[in-house]
């Protein structure tokens, strides 16, 4: 008796019955479900229009267990508030994705969480461990590590000075001394610099660039403080705080943040909290270019990363073909805007 190939009867489909249905052979069937395989495009068509006739998947985790790789990667975030959190999910799942990688996500609630998150991802035979996010102290880098399954622990979007990790990051000090030099040549002299949470192991250089140059330049450290985690909301109450109650002379004439998730929240408290303009008041940049930054709400000026040069970098690294040059090196560039 013939299978039905009706909708509601694709349960248990094989990559025989695909195969028949192609005209091909079943090795041709498991091919072409491979990226990297070796087979033609007339060929790999056929089974793609069989496959989706019959309803049929493949099982990939008995593939990835005949195979070397699972073409899974597991990806460890803990600070959602960030909005460039999700540009740069956005861009690796992508381009992850392209190159025949699927993304398991795991939220990471806090440094506590990274033994069960970790072991979360171990579970599932991953080829390797992205971690993106602020509070990836030592431990976390020492467990993600432990983890054996994970075969190579990526630190992205920030560096990481542990031998046995991979950091793909812009390059905080070229970028600090781009965005340093934009403010000394426009005037500022008293800012003051918000920084995130100051983390040891996976960190940016972001603050210590820009301290450091300024007190190079003109021979005095400018004020600075800082929030527990990347959060508008932190943000808004920090410069509340700092800056409530001063005259207009007390005023740092510049907020320099560590990113836009900070320079937003920065923004808000100047003209709600204080009753300030922005810049003719205070002036404020950021980094990283989320998509808030361009509105007419912020018209932040602020550093935009190359995510997507760093997104297929990673790739790159997955496939096994090491990409050129520094990987912790990449260069953005600077987007001006009316906020400074």
């Amino acid at each position: 008796m013939a299978r039905s190939t009706e909708p509601g009867d694709r349960g248990n489909v094989t990559a025989d019955e695909v195969a028949a249905v192609a005209g091909v052979s079943r090795w041709t069937v498991n091919r072409a479900f491979r990226p990297d395989a070796s087979i033609s495009k007339r060929s790999r068509e056929r089974v793609m229009q069989a496959a989706q006739q019959l309803g049929y998947v493949p099982d990939l985790m008995a593939s990835s267990l005949r195979s070397d790789r699972s073409n899974l990667v597991a990806v460890l975030v803990d600070d959602f508030a960030n909005p460039h959190k999700l540009v740069m999910m956005e861009r690796l799942t992508r381009i992850l994705r392209k190159a025949g990688s699927d993304t398991l996500l795991v939220n990471m609630v806090d440094e506590s969480d990274a033994s069960a998150a970790l072991l979360s991802a171990s579970q599932r035979r991953v080829d390797a461990t992205i971690l993106i996010g602020s509070e990836f102290g030592e431990e976390v880098v020492a467990t993600a590590l432990g983890a054996q399954r994970a075969r190579k622990l990526i630190v992205f979007a920030r560096y990481s000075e542990n031998p046995n990790t991979i950091s793909i990051c812009c390059d905080d000090v070229a970028a600090m001394t781009t965005i340093t030099d934009f403010i000394m040549d426009r005037g500022y002299r008293n800012p003051l610099f918000l920084a995130g949470p100051q983390t040891v192991s996976a960190h940016l250089h972001r603050k210590e660039t820009f301290l450091d140059l300024w007190s190079a330049k003109f021979g005095s450290r400018p004020e600075s403080t800082w929030v527990r985690a990347y959060d508008p909301q932190l943000a808004y109450e920090r410069v509340s705080e700092t800056l409530g109650g001063r005259s207009r002379g007390e005023l740092p004439d510049l907020l320099v943040c560590e990113n836009d998730a900070l320079a937003v929240g920065a923004i808000d408290a100047i003209r709600f909290s204080l009753g300030l303009r922005v810049p003719e008041d205070i002036a404020v940049t950021g980094f990283d270019d989320v998509p808030q930054a361009s509105s007419p709400n912020y018209r932040l000026t602020t550093y935009r990363q190359p995510v997507t040069a760093m997104a297929e970098a990673l790739a790159a690294i997955l496939a096994g073909n090491e990409p050129s040059g520094d990987l912790s090196r990449f260069e953005g560039e600077l987007v001006v805007r009316e906020s400074a």
